[in-house]
């Protein structure tokens, strides 16, 4: 199973925007009428309940969405670009690359169908030359250009979502009984290690039904990825209940069992307290069903008081409709659980430490200059930045119309103050200009 992917996704740029004027037949001094670019298309990822893997972002991993089009005269906008939506499995989660983004985080938890989010956004269109028409200036020589999609890297992990959670050590015969409660049909052989990826399978017990994931096998290490611990481990933690299934015939089986759950405690505290019940695997063969009672023994010195232990045999199906009849009952009252918490207080601030918290990028008001290693005087503001690789650097005219712009936005003023004086150096983003 593909559980974990990274892919680099970028939004569509947008289209620049036009610097036309109108003309027509006995229309000497029509006026400006460039369109405005079109925006570039977003990524949307979708969770889809008919995707089960993320084996198609294995073999393909950058996506682009469509750049728009660039505005044309008649006051004509340029068409958006095209949209890509993702889709993923249910349980998907997305996380931010820190490299690619500046900082890291989970972007979105994708546990129901359906859920949908907007991953990379489109670069919003330029501005034609029809949009800096003033009173004063009525052929405005002036674009701007269009701005550049989002890029990121991300990280997909899909967490299978299941109501019931098969744990144990290798070869204890979770997958046997997953065979045998559901329809689902994992590797079986006799030796340990068989299943190497999770198999979930649909039970269908008494009036409840409910989702059953077989994890495969769990050893000594795992919570520090021994064989493929964090693997494992991650599916865990979606689940509602688990079924601690320990092979009686094993020499130690008490000893096995600490030892899960020392793993599950060490990979997350939360694990340890999920509800679990313990069975004890293959009471068809003779070494478990004449020692029965001395295992029951044994377990109960490390149980909590009050524990049920139940002895199954998955070859036979002996016991497995009363361990069905616990399971469900056990579900039943995590659910109901589950509900009144989501009506209890609201998270405390150690709880909200481990949220994440994404905020929009703080709207800058005011233009900034910086002064650069070179001495040249830099212009940090987008507006700036997308109107000038618009600008003729030979046309005149243009060049002073976009002085005045950018006196009238406060870029002129933010240079003086910076202390720009006659040859220095000005840059706003890719152009320079030496100041007169």
């Amino acid at each position: 199973m593909i559980d974990r992917v990274e892919i680099h996704i970028k939004g569509g740029d947008g289209g620049d925007g036009a610097i036309s004027g109108h003309r027509e037949k006995y229309v000497p001094r029509g006026g400006p009428d460039g369109g405005d670019g079109g925006g570039g298309g977003g990524i949307h990822i979708v969770s889809d309940e008919n995707t089960s893997t993320l084996l198609d972002y294995r073999y393909r991993r950058h996506f682009t969405a469509g750049n728009g089009m660039p505005g044309l005269g008649k006051n004509r906008h340029g068409r958006d670009g095209r949209d890509i939506t993702l889709r993923v499995p249910v349980g998907t989660q997305i996380w931010i690359d820190e490299a690619s983004a500046g900082s890291s985080g989970l972007l979105a938890d994708l546990d129901s169908a359906g859920e949908r989010v907007t991953a990379a956004r489109g670069g919003s269109g330029g501005a034609g030359n029809a949009r800096f028409a003033t009173s004063t200036n009525r052929f405005p020589r002036l674009a701007s250009a269009g701005e550049q999609g989002e890029e990121l890297t991300l990280r997909l992990e899909l967490k299978l979502l299941a109501d019931v959670g098969i744990i144990g050590a290798p070869n204890a015969g979770k997958s046997s009984l997953l065979s045998v409660v559901s329809a689902a049909r994992p590797k079986i052989a006799d030796y340990p290690f068989t299943t190497l990826e999770p198999s979930l399978g649909v039970v269908r017990h008494s009036e409840s039904d409910f989702v059953m994931v077989d994890i495969p096998g769990l050893i000594e290490g795992a919570h520090a990825g021994v064989g493929l611990g964090h693997e494992f481990l991650r599916h865990v933690e979606r689940t509602r209940v688990l079924v601690h299934l320990v092979d009686g015939s094993q020499d130690d089986p008490v000893g096995r069992y600490t030892q899960i759950n020392a793993e599950l405690s060490s990979y997350a505290e939360d694990l340890a307290r999920k509800p679990q019940i313990l069975a004890i695997n293959k009471l068809d063969l003779t070494d478990v069903s004449v020692l029965r009672d001395d295992i029951h023994e044994a377990f109960m010195e490390v149980v909590d008081e009050g524990t049920e232990i139940y002895f199954v045999s998955a070859a036979t199906r002996a016991g497995v409709d009363t361990l069905l009849d616990a399971v469900s009952g056990l579900l039943a009252e995590s659910k109901q659980s589950s509900l009144q918490s989501s009506f209890a207080s609201p998270l405390t601030d150690s709880e909200y430490a481990d949220v994440p918290i994404l905020r929009p990028e703080a709207v800058r008001r005011r233009p900034a200059v910086a002064v650069g290693e070179d001495g040249s005087y830099v212009v940090d503001w987008p507006p700036a930045e997308r109107m000038a690789v618009m600008i003729d650097p030979e046309d005149w005219d243009a060049r002073m119309q976009f002085y005045n712009r950018l006196m009238r936005n406060g870029v002129i003023r933010a240079l003086e103050e910076a202390g720009v004086g006659p040859g220095d150096v000005v840059r706003i983003g890719d152009v320079e200009w030496v100041w007169e």
